[in-house]
Parts: C-alpha cells; structure tokens; sequence
C-alpha cells in the first residue's frame, strides 16, 4: 500500500537540496507557514486590544524572533536567559514579559531596562516589591483547573507549580499593600494541547480574579492551543475559540465599566506545523517473525524528544528518489543507545512501541518527521552520546533554503571542559 502521509511543505527535490547543503539531520522551517500563523494569531477576535506574544521557548532562534518581531508579535520569555536572548536579536525590552519558575539574579536591571513581570509566587511577587516598592506588576495565577495533552502538559489545577494558587489572592493583597505595588495584569495558563472547550470555560472563569483587582487593566490568557500534528489531529481555530472570549470582555466592560484589554502567548501554535526534521535512514533490521522491523535514522531523541517524554506523535514519511511499490509496518527508532530513544511510540504511553506503515525503506533515504517546529530544537538532551548539535535551516518565501544556525563542530561540544 502507497504512503498515504506526505510532508507538509518538503518534497524530494527540496530535502535532497538541503541535505546536499547542510547535511542530516537538519531542521527545516518554512517562512511561510510562519507568517501565516503570525497572521492568524494577530487576528484574535478581541474587544478593546490585542498584544500578541511568541512563547520564545518552543523555538527561540534569533531569526525565528526577528520574523515575529517583524509581524508584530510581542515576546513571552519563560527565563532571564530568554530575556537576554531575545534582546540580543534586537527585541525591545518593553515588548518582553518574563513570567519564570526561577527570576534570574540581574532582575532589577531587566526591569530598569524595561521588561515587564508576572510574578508566578509569593516570594517572586516579594522580590518584585522589595526591588520595586510602588511598581506595576502582573500576577500569574493558577485558576485551579487545567487541560492539556497529557498530564504532564497540564499546567493548572492542583498538580501544577505554575502560577500563585487562587486561593491565595489575601496574600497577593497583603503583599500588595505593603510595598505600595498596582496589580495591572492577570495572566494565567492551563497547558499546552488544551481541549478548547476547557479552555474557553477557564478563561471566562478570569473574569472573577480580574473582578478582585481594580487596577487590572489586561488579561493574559496564555497560549496552549492544540494543534494538530497528524492527520487525525484538528488545530483550534482562533477566531471560533476567541468570538466567545472577545464577547465575555464585553459582557464584562458593560457591567463593570472596565475595558480590559486582551493578551495571548502561543508558541506551539506558531511554530509546531512550521518545521520539518529531515534525516536519512542510516539501517533497517528485523527481530524476526514475532517481532518488529525497525527504521533505523541519524536523528532521534537528540533533536526530537517529544515521542520519549509524551508519547506524542508526529507524522513520519519518506522521501525515495524511486518511491517503493510495497509497504510495510515499521517502528522508527533514533540513532542512541537508549531504549528510550523511540520515534513511534504508543499514542501519549511512551513505554509501547507503536509501528507505521511507510514504503519499504531502504539505507539513504530521506525522512521527513513533520510538526517539528515546536519544543523539539528547543528542548532536547544535547549532546548525548556525544552527538553534536543539529543545523537549522529557513525556506524563504520563494522556497530557497538558508542557514539560520550553524552544525556544531564536534571539539564544540567539549570546548568548555576545563
């Protein structure tokens, strides 16, 4: 049977081009996937405002920054480290909000320069007054209810360290008053891969913590919309999941005469369905008739370790300069030596192996796992078994591929043992 999945934006010509250029494996963006999403992601229906942040974790090359920037995205940084990265690609200060488990030790000079907090505890909120006293500050808040892809992309309710527990709002007061601090901005955020019916019933359920602060003046409403990698999959569609918010801030304005204006900060939504990992079959075995025929590749979970953790599933092809006329059902594995190091796990059970029916592989083909764009170059264990960092790469508008980030030079990956 024919593949029946094919790339999102790769063909055979375009992958060979890139492979001869900058070697495998190698992660391919699309420009116009980006901006379209940027486009998208400016349209959210809202009532009295809208800014737009990129959750520059899922994907934080500069020149991913700077094509946002340039739409009109503002920054979500999740670390100092972020802060600073972002200002080196040339973003302003003040288009940047840090919301972070841990504040970095320079937070009074990233505040003087202008970046604006979410503070996520009591003791950040602490630390901002006493670095602040009269200041303006956001407060993240966990709502008590989450949703997410799995449970460990849930990020509110109970079992989640993210966000100031609501029951605690006395507290947020009691600090509040006593270092003279506004409450200009609630933020709050359930979890990547939301239900978007969950979604929308948590952020309307905002609207009773925005209610307890006079001074609120905007809503952060986070990101987390699900985004579909596989064919089965559906994307939220932001203009059916926002109608209903940017109706709730009218509901809210008419009765309490406050126009409150609205943020969001997707990141997998921008850039998960933008990105291709591109690699080359490297072998192909069997464990016999009782067992599994594996695809061996020259990536895994190096620069891809969703299917590890989460048991996520991305879509997989293969691109054959003579396509095969047989197919057959294979389990992809990375090039580690770890058993963990699995491209097909079992759907959200990354301890079961799960198999894909692909053409019959042969060494050198080209593999394309697609929906790679989000937390995959971002978020890996760099470096294991010594592999050293994968090359990044940018189609442009007329489909031309240039080098965003350069392959690290293996001595690179030692260079800084002493």
């Amino acid at each position: 049977m024919a593949q029946k999945i094919q790339p999102r934006f790769l063909d055979f010509t375009t992958a060979h081009a890139v492979a001869e250029d900058f070697g495998t494996p190698v992660y391919v963006y699309d420009q116009k996937t980006l901006e379209a999403n940027a486009a998208a992601v400016l349209a959210f229906p809202n009532a009295f405002g809208l800014t737009a942040r990129y959750a520059m974790k899922a994907s934080p090359n500069a020149a991913i920054l700077k094509l946002f920037a340039q739409a009109g995205l503002h920054i979500d940084a999740s670390s100092g480290h972020e802060v600073h990265r972002a200002m080196a690609a040339g973003i302003a200060a003040e288009k940047i909000s840090l919301s972070a488990q841990e504040l970095p030790e320079d937070l009074g000079e990233l505040l003087d320069a202008g970046i604006q907090l979410n503070a996520c505890s009591l003791a950040q909120l602490e630390r901002f007054g006493q670095l602040k006293p009269g200041g303006e500050v956001g407060i993240r808040i966990n709502p008590g209810a989450g949703s997410g892809g799995n449970n460990r992309t849930n990020v509110g309710g109970p079992s989640s360290s993210f966000g100031i527990w609501y029951e605690w709002i006395p507290q947020i007061k009691e600090l509040l008053a006593k270092y003279s601090l506004t409450a200009v901005r609630i933020h709050t955020h359930i979890g990547s891969g939301s239900d978007p019916e969950v979604w929308l019933k948590v952020s309307k359920m905002n609207f009773e913590m925005v209610r307890q602060f006079p001074d609120v003046v905007t809503l952060n409403l986070g990101g987390g919309f699900k985004v579909g990698r596989m064919p089965d999959e559906k994307s939220t569609d932001l203009q059916i999941v926002g109608q209903p918010i940017k109706e709730k801030f009218e509901e809210f304005a008419a009765e309490t005469g406050r126009k409150i204006r609205l943020e969001v900060e997707p990141g997998t939504f921008l850039v998960a369905n933008a990105c291709a990992l591109l690699s080359k079959v490297q072998d192909v075995v069997s464990t016999g008739e009782a067992g599994y025929d594996f695809i061996k590749l020259n990536t895994g979970m190096t620069e891809l370790l969703r299917p590890s953790i989460y048991g996520a599933q991305h879509p997989i092809c293969l691109l054959q300069s003579e396509e095969s006329a047989s197919s057959k059902e294979y389990v992809v594995v990375g090039h580690c030596c770890e058993s963990g190091d699995i491209l097909t796990p079992a759907p959200g059970d990354p301890e079961l192996l799960a198999t894909r029916e692909l053409p019959e592989a042969t060494i050198g083909d080209y593999c394309v796992i697609d929906g790679s764009g989000a937390y995959a170059s971002a978020m890996t264990p760099k470096h294991y078994n010594s592999y050293p960092e994968a090359a990044e790469v940018m189609l442009d508008t007329s489909n031309a591929p240039r080098l965003i980030r350069r392959r690290q030079t293996l001595a690179e990956i030692w260079a800084n043992e002493v």
